[in-house]
């Protein structure tokens, strides 16, 4: 017996060791695969006002054949910085990658080792009158330009993808696009500044305080490390710390730097946070809101430019966007090729290789995000930059999960043309009909210093991702909470 358990516990302790040097092998192997099959060259190309952005171009090493580029621009930040130095991944998956692409990153105007100054959701110029008429189009167009013209090894085709704020830098490339820029997938993409992100329809959304300076920080040249610091809350009851804030003006204290904080602008005794004080100066959807979004241009895209539109239900901070970006390409530009993709996960939670899908508590399956990038991601970008670029690509005008039954369904049309619009009414005995049977009011008690929580979490966040899936009875068992059910 005792010779059989010392032979059992070897095998045990080999079978380990084996598995632990396998699993580092493979980290060791997925570490450096990008600096052992790409290339690295760093660029400062000149915009057509003189700005240079700073620019970091992997290029495969196999250079037998030509590829295309893939390209993301970004506000936070195309690192690692340096020749010599190498991310894990690059691409919008790792199968792209492997496939070989000319991966392009960009520090978008003002961030980073950007040149210029910053605009959070820069207005779009329609009618460009100088070269000192720039906006985030004209910096695709010129940045595009300059890649097809310089980069060896490149098949003329380029494609530009990004999640959140690289997924609205996407949306604006199909506006006066480049020829060679042929398919884009905004991803996320925030469409309009009062509808999404900081704002919710409207309503500004205080956890968003936290990242307020990450956008706001000034700058007054390139960098390669953070210039602003996130403000300290001193707690980690976020509920409370709101509700002993009072006003929203008392934040403002967090949003004066002093030099110490900002090295790059050393020569100043105070700057202000340029993003909270246009928060706080224009509380309503007035014009300079109104200049920002992105939605009200894209009537006009370029024709030959093909979209993928790409989104999460349990998106808690850009879910208007994606829905508005798809709904109005596809409304006002008919022979543009324009699909959608909507999943079960949270804000860019599809670039992920996990293989379990769960959002909060909820789990969806296995491969769900796998699946994307493998049939639908990878086949709309090889069609349209490797293949004959045609509307035949295989795919449906809409891919979307039904997160009821768990499955993708793909349908011809969206909305499909079998939904049936239904209208809810909330009625007497806390009943949710689809008949109006009751003109009753009913009334509650709001107490503004008890504020209803959306989780039960204690905690400070930046943003709210879990609220979507969160259990919240436990906010219905309070007096000032109102429920309405349909019959079980």
């Amino acid at each position: 017996m005792k010779k059989f358990l010392r032979y059992f516990l070897f095998l045990l302790i080999t079978s380990y060791l084996l598995t632990g040097c396998q699993k580092k092998e493979h980290e060791r192997a997925k570490d450096t695969y990008v600096k052992e099959h790409y290339d690295k060259k760093e660029v400062n190309i000149s915009m057509r006002d003189g700005i240079k952005l700073h620019t970091t171009i992997y290029s495969p090493k196999d250079k037998s054949k030509e590829y295309p580029f893939l390209i993301k621009r970004t506000p936070y930040s195309c690192r690692p910085y340096g020749a010599d130095k190498f991310p894990d991944k690059i691409g919008p998956n790792s199968i792209l990658m492997k496939e070989g692409n000319i991966i392009v990153y960009q520090d978008v105007r003002g961030r980073w080792m950007s040149e210029g100054t910053y605009d959070n959701m820069r207005a779009y110029i329609p009618v460009k009158k100088t070269d000192q008429d720039i906006d985030e189009s004209s910096d695709t167009y010129d940045t595009i330009d300059w890649l097809v013209k310089n980069v060896e090894n490149n098949n003329g085709n380029v494609g530009i993808w990004g999640i959140s704020y690289p997924g609205f830098y996407a949306t604006y490339a199909t506006l006066d696009a480049h020829p060679a820029l042929k398919a884009a997938s905004p991803q996320a993409c925030i469409g309009d500044f009062f509808f999404d992100d900081f704002h919710h329809n409207g309503a500004f959304l205080l956890s968003y305080f936290r990242a307020i300076s990450l956008f706001g920080t000034p700058k007054d040249k390139p960098v390669d490390t953070a210039w602003y610091s996130f403000p300290k809350m001193n707690t980690k009851d976020q509920y409370q710390f709101f509700l002993d804030v009072g006003p929203l003006n008392n934040l403002n204290k967090y949003f004066h730097y002093k030099k110490l904080d900002n090295k790059s602008m050393s020569n100043f005794d105070r700057i202000d946070d340029f993003f909270w004080k246009e928060i706080i100066e224009h509380p309503n959807y007035d014009s300079v809101w109104q200049s920002k979004g992105i939605i009200q241009h894209l009537k006009k895209v370029k024709p030959g430019v093909a979209t993928m539109i790409v989104g999460g239900w349990f998106d808690a901070e850009d879910l208007y966007g994606p829905l508005e970006t798809y709904k109005t390409i596809e409304k006002y530009n008919p022979e543009n090729y324009n699909t959608m993709v909507f999943g079960p996960w949270s804000h860019g939670s599809w670039a992920s290789s996990r293989v379990k899908n769960y959002v909060g508590n909820y789990y969806f399956g296995d491969s769900i995000s796998l699946f994307f990038q493998k049939n639908i991601e990878t086949k709309f970008f090889n069609h349209f930059l490797k293949g004959n670029g045609d509307h035949n690509t295989g795919l449906p005008e809409a891919y979307v999960f039904d997160t009821g039954k768990k499955e993708w369904k793909q349908y011809d049309t969206w909305p499909p043309k079998e939904a049936v619009e239904q209208v809810a009414y909330l009625s007497e005995g806390n009943r949710l009909t689809t008949k109006k049977i009751s003109t009753k009011a009913i009334k509650f008690v709001s107490d503004v210093k008890k504020p209803v929580p959306y989780s039960e979490d204690i905690k400070t966040v930046f943003t709210p991702r879990k609220y979507m899936s969160d259990d919240q009875r436990f906010a219905a068992r309070r007096t000032d909470v109102l429920i309405f059910e349909t019959k079980v």
